[in-house]
């Protein structure tokens, strides 16, 4: 037996600050009200995915789920824009948890950094000559050396952002995998990335750090200069994000596999 809809009766409402989402969030709010975040049940982003990623990481483990309407660019993770009928629409959709990445990066200076992805952890490059790095899956070397602009390890929910773009797998959500993409592999030429276990730890050093600068990032946060970096699955944090029925991720996932 499927669970009853949830009503929501506290909305909060957030936007990217542009025009068009600052004029949606205001005719929104005259229609249904509104509460500040720390007193609402839900959470409306009205923007792109730019927004949308702030906001998952904004509200991470407040057990707020978040709803987004396309108000902005890239609109992936977004629904329809629509004023009417907003608390049906709540109800009605459906809930997808997403689990975070944690990178631990370890810069020149040794110091570490600590910091969640709900997309993707990066490494690129940080001058013109090409990074060389070694990737480790759960303690065993499994490329000696790599010689590339960079590397992505995206989850499900990042597979279709930067990791498509650098010609990396789509991961339909569910599926227990992260993606492992070479950023303009040189060295080895033919090595197109890999699919691992989301349970598996993966680390990555940077062979000549000094000669061959790299930077990685967590989504948004960056750290520079950096010799060392791991990256896993935070299977005990989530964030649940909302989509209309007629128009969720997996959907939204397996059709983008379909575009040329």
């Amino acid at each position: 037996m499927s669970e009853p809809a949830r009503r929501f009766e506290k909305i909060a409402f957030v936007s990217s600050q542009t025009p068009e989402a600052d004029a949606a969030r205001l005719r929104l709010v005259a229609r249904y009200g509104a509460v500040e975040p720390e007193d609402a049940d839900i959470v409306v982003a009205l923007g792109g995915d730019g927004l949308m990623l702030q906001t998952l990481h904004r509200f991470r483990d407040r057990g707020l789920p978040i709803y987004g309407m396309h108000r902005g660019s890239v609109g992936f993770l977004m629904n329809t824009f629509r004023e009417e009928g907003l608390p049906e629409r709540l109800s009605a959709a459906q809930h997808v948890a997403i689990h975070p990445l944690i990178m631990e990066a370890v810069d020149a200076n040794g110091v570490r950094h600590r910091a969640p992805a709900i997309n993707e952890v990066s490494l690129w490059r940080q001058s013109y000559q090409a990074a060389k790095l070694r990737i480790s899956i759960d303690g065993r070397v499994r490329l000696e050396e790599l010689i590339c602009d960079g590397v992505i390890v995206a989850t499900p929910a990042g597979s279709t952002a930067y990791n498509l773009s650098a010609h990396g797998p789509i991961l339909p959500l569910g599926t227990a995998l992260l993606a492992l993409t070479p950023i303009s592999p040189f060295r080895p030429r033919r090595w197109r990335g890999a699919l691992v276990p989301d349970k598996a730890r993966i680390d990555i050093a940077v062979l000549e750090a000094d000669k061959r600068p790299v930077s990685a990032a967590a989504d948004h946060y960056e750290v520079r200069d950096i010799i060392a970096v791991s990256a896993r699955l935070d299977s005990a944090s989530s964030i649940d994000i909302l989509f209309d029925p007629d128009h969720g991720l997996e959907e939204r996932i397996l059709r983008e596999q379909f575009v040329y």
